[in-house]
């Protein structure tokens, strides 16, 4: 991936180090519109000082501003606290730190990445299936109908399918849909990345979507039952590990 220059140098003026920093959002899921904002996301370094002293750092960084008209937003959490995310049943972190479209990485990034797969479980579908329903309600409530609600619904029930199958972080629909081959997924993409963010749904047919979400909700629900993934995280050592590591680094930066 050709990387903005724009995103480089939201990048390079915050104020901690970054352990790593990945776009998230429709254009990792695929299916950005052309007024898509860019969505940044990562975890950063606070120095040992801002974590022993009375005035602690900043354990979340936010920042949102337009650069030669990019809406770029930025999120980066402390280490410590991405980390205690992983251990959670958190699909948006592992969906963070797996992303390819990488802005930023170091090598404790790729270390961390080879760690979190043992933070993986199969209650992680918990994720999947509240976020699906948070989603079809949006649908369901906006007229006239809307693409993005809908595309997420399936995004986000695919995903927790090819986890709990396969154990395998993948957040991109048009890359889940080479698996699943669902006809109707090409179109409703299309219609989205040809359009704006608040795009109508065209030819809405609202009784087979929603069968659709119930179907995939029941495929999200056996696949549920039947995943060989861990009940919890075994990750802790290791995350703790490399937690400490990462701090006794930062005195020395």
């Amino acid at each position: 991936m050709v990387l903005d220059q724009k995103l480089l140098k939201v990048i390079s003026t915050q104020p901690y180090p970054l352990l790593f920093a990945t776009i998230s959002g429709a254009h990792l899921y695929g299916f950005p519109s052309p007024d898509s904002d860019y969505d940044l996301r990562g975890a950063h370094i606070l120095p040992v000082q801002e974590v022993i002293g009375l005035n602690p750092g900043r354990e979340t960084v936010e920042v949102s501003e337009v650069r030669e008209g990019m809406q770029i937003d930025l999120v980066t959490h402390d280490v410590k606290k991405f980390l205690t995310l992983l251990l959670k049943r958190n699909g948006y972190v592992l969906e963070q730190l797996y992303s390819p479209l990488i802005v930023h990485t170091t090598p404790m990034h790729q270390e961390l990445k080879a760690i979190a797969k043992q933070c993986i479980t199969r209650h992680h579908s918990h994720h999947y299936f509240g976020f699906a329903e948070s989603q079809w309600r949006l649908f369901e409530k906006e007229l006239p109908y809307k693409v993005k609600p809908l595309l997420y619904v399936y995004r986000v029930l695919l995903t927790g399918i090819q986890l709990m199958r396969a154990g395998v972080v993948e957040a991109n629909l048009v890359q889940l849909n080479e698996v699943f081959k669902l006809s109707y997924i090409p179109d409703l993409i299309e219609q989205k990345k040809s359009k704006d963010e608040k795009s109508i749904l065209t030819d809405a047919d609202v009784s087979f979507h929603q069968g659709e979400y119930q179907r995939l909700r029941g495929e999200l629900e056996s696949a549920y039952q039947t995943s060989v993934l861990p009940e919890t995280p075994s990750a802790q050592a290791g995350l703790n590990d490399l937690l400490v590591r990462l701090r006794m680094a930062s005195i020395l930066i």
